[in-house]
């Protein structure tokens, strides 16, 4: 049997390689090895061409970590924290989402990607979630990720994959879901009350985390992907 296609999504940002510097299309290659050890086949996309009109030609989709959703795109004005602000990856991030969701399209949101589909359908974000929780653990410094449990919701889809108790958690973000956009539910949060993982009712597999499960070793959220990607019926 053939691998599921596996699309994720990826930055664009001044990197050095071997001898080189300059623009790249790069991501941590722990998603790549997650999505392969899952059975799937990883395709990185990069935010360029028209990558809503591979939807129909992938089996499962990643939109992984990054830079902040520009506010504009939710009614806001840019709070100071607000950064690395890409318009070429909103734009290609938000019409995959929308292509995908559209085709039922497996798929999993990490950090950004959780932001990305809660503002497509109408949610907002905290812009800085130190000014709601009081404290930094959720990025405690540049590089360096917070390890706050998450606890899902029972019943959700999510603690099917999980389980209902805590779960170790490496988080990097600043900031997070406020209001929900629609259709979506919480299918975890953090014992701070924030937001860390949503899901979307009707659709076969459309789930989102705040934490960046591809910095742990096992990769169960990984592996309900590749496994709804596989099923023909596309339903886990």
């Amino acid at each position: 049997m053939s691998r599921p296609v596996i699309g994720i999504t990826c930055y664009v940002e001044p990197a050095a390689f071997t001898v080189w510097r300059m623009p790249a299309a790069l991501l941590p290659y722990t998603y790549v090895e997650h999505v392969e050890r899952a059975g799937g086949q990883p395709v990185i996309l990069p935010p360029a061409g028209d990558p809503a009109s591979l939807a129909g030609r992938l089996d499962g989709l990643i939109v992984a970590g990054g830079g902040d959703v520009d506010p504009a795109r939710y009614g806001e004005r840019p709070h100071p924290r607000t950064g690395y602000v890409r318009e070429s990856r909103d734009e290609a991030e938000f019409g995959l989402i929308g292509a995908a969701l559209s085709a039922g399209l497996p798929f999993l949101g990490v950090c950004r990607g959780m932001q990305v589909l809660n503002v497509h359908l109408g949610g907002t974000l905290h812009q800085h979630l130190p000014d709601v929780v009081g404290h930094d653990g959720h990025s405690p410094a540049p590089g360096e990720f917070g390890h706050l449990p998450v606890r899902p919701v029972p019943g959700t889809a999510l603690s099917k994959v999980l389980g209902d108790g805590e779960v170790a958690a490496a988080h990097y973000h600043h900031q997070a879901a406020d209001r929900l956009g629609d259709g979506l539910t919480v299918a975890a949060t953090c014992e701070d009350g924030t937001v860390e993982a949503v899901e979307l009712a009707g659709h076969p597999f459309a789930l989102a985390v705040q934490w960046h499960p591809e910095a742990g070793e096992d990769g169960p959220l990984f592996q309900a992907l590749v496994a709804a990607a596989t099923a023909g019926d596309r339903h886990w």
